[in-house]
């Protein structure tokens, strides 16, 4: 590994080809065979003007706008746009974040700061909830209330309602949500937090771009932004369908006052008065700028095209899924998101196989009545390769088929039915990594991996992954003139159940738009 603060400097090109060389590790974000992570829409030019709109503003720091109003004026721009894509009007207002977490945390915090005087504060939510909800609920020290969703795996209006209560600050659903693609009913939860006095929040990061385009396209879609009635506020990234660089996300309010406790200012020190939107102070210009660029080259006729061939290339994958036993649709492919869980085949083994085949897949584990699940989120980018996804789906369910399930060795099964998260300690994720084979960094084959995983419970599976991750995230001692190690290859099922490392082409190049 090299040094990142050698003795002397390093040339410029040295440096360029050093980190080029890391990236031919990575999984490939473009060519339409990644299916979670990177948004690629497959558009000649658009990662070189991105990467051109980032350098100009990149040092510019949004913590005063008085002092770059360049960026003031930007930001507005897009608060602008996705005010009138969503249903707002002149009196919605919004704030650039740095991603979906950071706006549902500060979705969270606008409500619970709206209503100083509760002692414990709770948030409603349905149980396929964005995970960042709960990430939000415990920095924010806010109850969550999590409601179990109908078999149509959509959140139930009547049990969201039941679910409110005094202290309720906050009711939350999606569109769509994230591990299975479908829209819940917001407009009938919507109408049960609002006749209570409650603040409602749509979880639109994932697809808040592209489900206004696919219903212009015709797609029979609920009604979910600001045209319901009930709705005060909407997330939406614009580094998902709008295609912009990380990160870039937009929390939107129905009016000022309901942002307002959003802000955080501070006087009572000697130095500057702190005032922020956002949870950042200091943030660069570069990723705004990039997003402002990426919007107006593509254009609102763009983005109608670029969901046309979201909706064409969903349409071809789910066919492939319909038409292949041994695999099933777990959930209608109604926005940008293809489901599928397996019929008499190993889930996880079959991710390794299509991840062989240069097909990265998002496993998902079971949760209570949910069978373990493989995820697509789909881009404008898979259009051009959707057609070549059956075969190599037939094929690989054949090859899970004839290798049977994984095979996870006694001894961990063993030690998995007796640990506990607190008996976790470095020296156990040690032993483990390397008795699964993950000791040299081999991520090749994880079906054995996330077969354990999927049958821990899911406070010890938490418990193992920070453990591994920790593991991972140490810095190795550098060994002078010797260029970095290439990791191995790696598949789309790994031990955090989604692609951690893999295996690209050395000539696809980095994207900008990622």
């Amino acid at each position: 590994m090299f040094e990142a603060l050698p003795a002397e400097g390093v040339p410029s090109d040295q440096i360029l080809a050093e980190l080029r060389g890391l990236r031919v590790a990575d999984l490939p974000t473009h060519g339409g065979r990644l299916f979670a992570y990177v948004y690629d829409p497959a558009l000649d030019g658009l990662d070189d003007l991105a990467r051109a709109a980032h350098a100009i503003s990149a040092h510019v720091n949004g913590l005063d706008p008085t002092a770059f109003p360049s960026l003031l004026a930007m930001e507005n721009a897009l608060v602008g746009a996705a005010a009138r894509l969503l249903g707002g009007d002149e009196h919605t207002v919004g704030s650039i974040t740095s991603g979906g977490t950071e706006s549902l945390i500060l979705a969270v915090k606008a409500a619970r700061d709206s209503r100083p005087g509760l002692a414990t504060p709770r948030l409603v939510i349905p149980s396929t909830a964005h995970a960042a909800f709960t990430k939000a609920a415990h920095y924010l020290r806010v109850a969550l209330d999590v409601v179990p969703v109908g078999d149509d795996l959509r959140a139930d209006p009547g049990a969201m309602a039941a679910a409110i209560s005094p202290d309720t600050v906050l009711v939350a659903a999606s569109a769509p949500s994230y591990a299975h693609g479908v829209v819940d009913p917001i407009a009938g939860i919507a109408a049960a937090a609002a006749e209570r006095g409650v603040r409602f929040h749509v979880d639109a990061c994932f697809g808040g771009w592209v489900l206004p385009y696919l219903r212009r396209l015709g797609a029979d879609l609920p009604p979910f932004d600001f045209a319901v009635p009930g709705v005060t506020s909407i997330s939406v990234d614009l580094h998902k369908y709008a295609y912009a660089p990380k990160g870039v996300s937009i929390l939107l309010h129905r009016d000022e006052a309901l942002r307002l406790p959003q802000y955080f200012a501070y006087a009572g020190w000697p130095g500057y008065t702190m005032i922020n939107p956002v949870i950042s102070s200091t943030r660069s210009g570069g990723p705004i700028a990039a997003a402002v660029a990426t919007l107006r080259h593509i254009g609102d006729a763009g983005y109608l095209e670029l969901a046309a061939r979201t909706r064409e290339a969903v349409s071809v994958l789910a066919e492939a899924v319909r038409t292949t036993e041994g695999v099933r649709l777990f959930a209608p492919p109604e926005t940008s998101v293809v489901c599928l869980a397996s019929e008499g085949v190993d889930l996880f083994v079959l991710a390794d196989e299509l991840a062989a085949r240069g097909w990265h897949t998002q496993p998902q584990m079971a949760y209570e009545k949910m069978p373990a699940t493989i995820h697509l989120t789909v881009t404008a980018s898979v259009a051009a390769t959707a057609a070549e996804f059956g075969p190599d789906l037939v094929a690989a369910v054949a090859a899970a088929q004839a290798s049977g399930p994984a095979d996870i060795p006694a001894q961990l099964l063993e030690a998995a039915a007796v640990l506990t998260p607190e008996m976790v300690t470095p020296e156990l994720i040690g032993g483990l990594a390397d008795g699964l084979g993950l000791g040299a960094g081999d991520f090749t084959r994880m079906a054995a991996v996330n077969s354990l995983l999927n049958v821990a419970p899911p406070a010890l599976r938490e418990a193992l992954l920070t453990g591994f991750l920790s593991l991972l995230q140490r810095p190795a001692p550098p060994l002078p003139g010797n260029p970095p190690a290439e990791p191995p290859p790696a598949s789309g099922s790994p031990f955090f159940g989604h692609p951690l490392h893999g295996q690209r082409s050395a000539t696809t190049p980095p994207a900008a738009a990622e």
